[in-house]
C-alpha cells in the first residue's frame, strides 16, 4: 500500500514520544544514551583534531529515531506557538538528520552546500573551520523571504561555519529561530560568535569515548 502525507504524519507521531510532564529530564535521558554511542577518532582528519563519529546512531534505527525524538522535545517545548518554515542543514553531516528532523516537524529542509555544487543562481558566505577554509552557498530562490528557519549541524567547534550559514539565510531575509547541534565543543567557544540562540544536545566534548 502506498503511502499518503497524512499516513506518513500520523506514523511519525506514533513513534514520538511523550515528554509533555518531564520534557527536560526525557531530554537528559536521551542525551546520555544517544552520548554512548559516538565514536572518538584522535588526529582525524589532521593533528591535533579529536574527530567525533556519530555514525553509529544513524546505523541504528532506535538511536537514529532517539535523535530526532531528542531535537522535537526541545522544539517543540521552546516554540510551541511559532511555525517552523524550514531546517537548513550544513554539508555534510547536517544532512544526515536534517530532512528527518524537517519530515518530523512537518516543514520544509534546505541544503547548505559546498560553493559549485548547487544549480541556478546562489547566494555565497566565506567560513572559516577548525582545519581550513571554505566557502558556502544557498540557492537564492531556497525561501521565501520572512520564514522562520532553524540551522542545524552535528557540532559547533569554531562556530565559523554556523556564522557562514546565518549569513547565507540573512541574506534571504529570513528569520533564524535557533542553531541546534549535536554537540558543542565548548572550549573552542564557538557559540560566543552566533547571533542567535544556540541549543546543543551534547554540552562538551568529553574523553573516555569509545
Amino acid at each position: 500500500m502506498v503511502e499518503t502525507v497524512d499516513n506518513i504524519e500520523e506514523n511519525i507521531q506514533e513513534k514520538q514520544i511523550d515528554a509533555s510532564n518531564h520534557p527536560q529530564q526525557t531530554l537528559e535521558s536521551l542525551a546520555i544514551e544517544l552520548r554512548s554511542a559516538l565514536h572518538q577518532y584522535p588526529n582525524f582528519p589532521s593533528e591535533g583534531i579529536l574527530f567525533e563519529d556519530f555514525l553509529p546512531i544513524f546505523a541504528s534505527p532506535r538511536l537514529f529515531q532517539k535523535l530526532i525524538n531528542a531535537f522535537l522535545i526541545h522544539i517543540q517545548e521552546k516554540f510551541p506557538k511559532t511555525k517552523i518554515d524550514y531546517i537548513v542543514g550544513l554539508e555534510a553531516r547536517g544532512f544526515l538528520f536534517g530532512p528527518s528532523l524537517a519530515l518530523a516537524l512537518g516543514c520544509g529542509f534546505i541544503p547548505v552546500r559546498k560553493a559549485g555544487k548547487l544549480p541556478g543562481q546562489v547566494v555565497q558566505a566565506t567560513y572559516v573551520k577548525e582545519y581550513g577554509s571554505d566557502v558556502f552557498e544557498m540557492q537564492i530562490d531556497a525561501m521565501p523571504e520572512g520564514s522562520n528557519v532553524i540551522i542545524v549541524d552535528d557540532i559547533i567547534a569554531t562556530g565559523g561555519s554556523a556564522v557562514s550559514a546565518y549569513q547565507l539565510v540573512k541574506k534571504l531575509n529570513c528569520k533564524i529561530l535557533e542553531f541546534a547541534f549535536v554537540m558543542e565543543l565548548d572550549f573552542l567557544k564557538g557559540r560566543e560568535r552566533l547571533q542567535a540562540p544556540v541549543f546543543t544536545l551534547l554540552s562538551s566534548q568529553k574523553e573516555g569515548l569509545k
